[in-house]
């Protein structure tokens, strides 16, 4: 969806207000072309879901993006759930009980069976690449009018409490709003929120990571919460209306009861 600069960053602003975020909430698009400054995201890190996380934390850190020519070296996982490769069809033998052929039988046991791997993968859909280049940029840094999938946001459970909390604010169904789906770290952070796969549910939030393969390097106290961008502005027009501003005491009690043994 096409935002403008001032909008983006008045988003981003705003999420961060609502959740007292720490981080810097990024916005996740698609471009014909590289942004001025920007630099490939395996160059951060072959995680890509780590150099995410950097682009949020480190307040230098530039724009970053991804096309063909600079996917060398990176996850493997990643390229998949970016749409810029297929599955390989090693992938439901690592996910779930190994095979000897591949990786001498190397596996994370994250699912069952190699056929629940295969029916997990039908039910997500095909992934599509966003553009050219997919690019990830905190909201307050872009400066031209860019088409925003979505929203990503850091912070430690309250904070990612309050933020769905204000999801809710207009929902009438809570339970088809907000999910935890499988994936690696890199599709909670954009590959389901920027609707890469094909059949990701409509106006949906995701939260996460639920991958442990990422606890050696994700801050424990910390989660991620992926927001289309529909569902941004929406919470954008909502923050003045809501419990965060006109009950802050609710949101973020200074005083709190202590739940001893």
């Amino acid at each position: 969806m096409k935002i403008l600069e001032n909008n983006i960053g008045r988003i981003g602003e705003s999420l961060k207000r609502a959740g007292m975020l720490n981080t810097e909430p990024l916005a996740v698009y698609g471009s014909e072309e590289i942004p001025e400054g920007a630099v490939p995201i395996c160059s951060i890190d072959r995680c890509i879901a780590k150099g995410i996380v950097k682009a949020s934390v480190d307040d230098e850190m530039p724009a970053l993006y991804m096309g063909r020519a600079t996917a060398k070296g990176c996850c493997p996982a990643a390229l998949t759930y970016l749409g810029f490769i297929k599955p390989p069809k090693f992938i439901k033998y690592i996910v779930s009980t190994g095979n000897e052929k591949f990786f001498g039988g190397k596996s994370e046991y994250l699912k069952a069976t190699p056929e629940i791997v295969e029916g997990f993968l039908e039910s997500i859909g095909e992934i599509k690449q966003l553009n050219k280049y997919i690019v990830i940029q905190k909201c307050r840094d872009i400066k031209a009018d860019v088409d925003i999938e979505s929203v990503l946001c850091f912070g430690i459970g309250e904070q990612i409490r309050n933020l769905t909390s204000l999801i809710h604010f207009r929902t009438t169904n809570p339970f088809n709003s907000v999910s935890m789906p499988m994936g690696p770290a890199c599709a909670t952070f954009v590959t389901y929120p920027a609707r890469l796969a094909g059949k990701t549910p409509e106006d949906m939030v995701f939260v996460g990571p639920v991958d442990p393969t990422g606890n050696n390097w994700f801050p424990e106290d910390q989660m991620a919460i992926g927001i289309p961008i529909k569902i941004a502005m929406k919470m954008d027009e909502d923050l003045e209306k809501s419990f965060i501003i006109k009950r802050p005491d609710v949101a973020y009690p200074k005083v709190r009861c202590e739940i001893k043994k």
